[in-house]
């Protein structure tokens, strides 16, 4: 099968300018000039994407989405459901990253992994992080070194709490051995092995991980470490940049809605942007909330888009360790957003080649509504009337 974008503005994420770019079997396959009418004279198949007016860029990474849904800490009620396959390319991510977070017991790895195959079978590029808030880590196979060795999907260890009431209040020798077996395993599987890390509001902030890297007993390097919601105060926002001085790339999530108050604090405290990615953290709040504060980013901020299309595409790649990934460029997976060059707006998405959405409207749907009559309509009181927001899965039989 082939695909052929043409007449679209590509940043691949760095500008390329008005370029065409051609599919082959779910790969890019030529990223400039390319003879439509020759391609066409092949006989085959082309699928021609118009993108006049648009730019044209790598689908989003998300490397932290609680898939099996939030774990909801005031009571069983409180949980919240799954996500769902069409909330995820709705907000323009092709590759996505699960975890588990506080709730290690009702929400299982064997739950996390199958969920992740299952939005593989329908796409999406879906991967998990072995573990969830508890030293030592949930793990499937025995040990977070043996999930990276014999489980694809699986990345790395995370997210391990640190600085935060939930956490198991692991001590030093506890998150060296962690650190230190991922990465092993990570190099034995030819992964990234490297420990995500959830960082709570807690006074200590990442001193753990700082006294991690300092100790002369250990032999941890800052490139094996990877810490989340580092927005949480200017004075973690400090230490993280101070953290990505030493080699470590650190991820800042979007539930707050304030990306790009975050994203200026980290430049104008001289943060090296090649070293920052975004996340969705998605589980009470959906996976939209991160395409929105994206969105509103590029419509205002005085970032650069380039660089501002990095954080959720290239940046993230190098930190996971997926080479075919977050760039467009020849032997990379067709992984694309066409979105409207003036607002911002998405109108196609394609994960691996195959159309996720096409005009704004989403045309993949969940496998399970083939012999289903079921209809689910769910809107959050923060949704606030946006229609995007709303996780709406509805059945083709009734």
């Amino acid at each position: 099968m082939l695909t052929l974008i043409e007449n679209g503005d590509v940043y691949a994420p760095e500008h390329l300018g008005e370029q065409s770019i051609l599919l082959v079997d779910g790969k890019i396959g030529i990223v400039g000039e390319v003879d439509r009418r020759a391609v066409e004279a092949m006989g085959l198949d082309v699928d021609v994407i118009d993108a006049s007016g648009c730019l044209v860029c790598p689908g989003f990474i998300d490397p932290h989405e609680h898939l099996l849904g939030g774990s909801g800490e005031e009571g069983f009620a409180s949980q919240s459901p799954e996500i769902h396959l069409s909330e995820i390319v709705r907000a323009g991510i092709t590759t996505v990253v699960g975890t588990l977070g506080v709730d290690t017991t009702m929400k299982t790895m064997a739950g996390l992994l199958a969920k992740a195959k299952a939005l593989k079978e329908e796409g999406l590029s879906a991967y998990i992080w072995s573990g969830g808030y508890d030293i030592p880590p949930k793990s499937i196979m025995g040990s977070v070194r043996e999930d990276l060795m014999f489980i694809d999907e699986v990345l790395g260890a995370g997210e391990i709490a640190i600085a935060d009431e939930r956490a198991t209040e692991p001590v030093l020798h506890e998150l060296a051995r962690v650190v230190t077996d991922t990465y092993i395993g990570g190099k034995l599987s030819r992964k990234a092995g490297i420990t995500h890390f959830h960082v709570g509001p807690g006074r200590r902030r990442m001193k753990c991980l700082e006294e991690l890297l300092d100790c002369d007993q250990y032999e941890i390097d800052a490139r094996w470490i990877y810490p989340t919601h580092v927005e949480r105060s200017a004075a973690l926002m400090r230490d993280a940049i101070a953290l990505t001085k030493r080699g470590s790339f650190v991820d800042i999530d979007v539930q707050e809605e304030d990306l790009a108050k975050w994203v200026t604090f980290y430049v104008d405290h001289h943060g090296d942007l090649g070293k920052l990615t975004v996340s969705s953290d998605a589980s009470m709040k959906g996976p939209d909330t991160f395409f929105q504060q994206i969105r509103n980013c590029a419509r205002g901020h005085r970032l650069p888009l380039a660089k501002l299309l990095a954080l959720v595409t290239k940046n993230t790649a190098t930190a996971l360790g997926l080479k075919q990934k977050g760039r467009l460029e020849t032997g990379a997976h067709g992984d694309i957003l066409v979105m409207e060059a003036d607002g911002f707006e998405l109108v196609h998405v394609l994960a691996q080649g195959k159309r996720m959405v096409t005009d704004g409207s989403v045309v993949i749907r969940e496998k399970f509504l083939e012999e289903s009559n079921r209809q689910i309509s769910l809107r959050g009181d923060e949704n606030e009337g946006d229609v995007e927001g709303v996780a709406e899965v509805m059945a083709s039989q009734t």
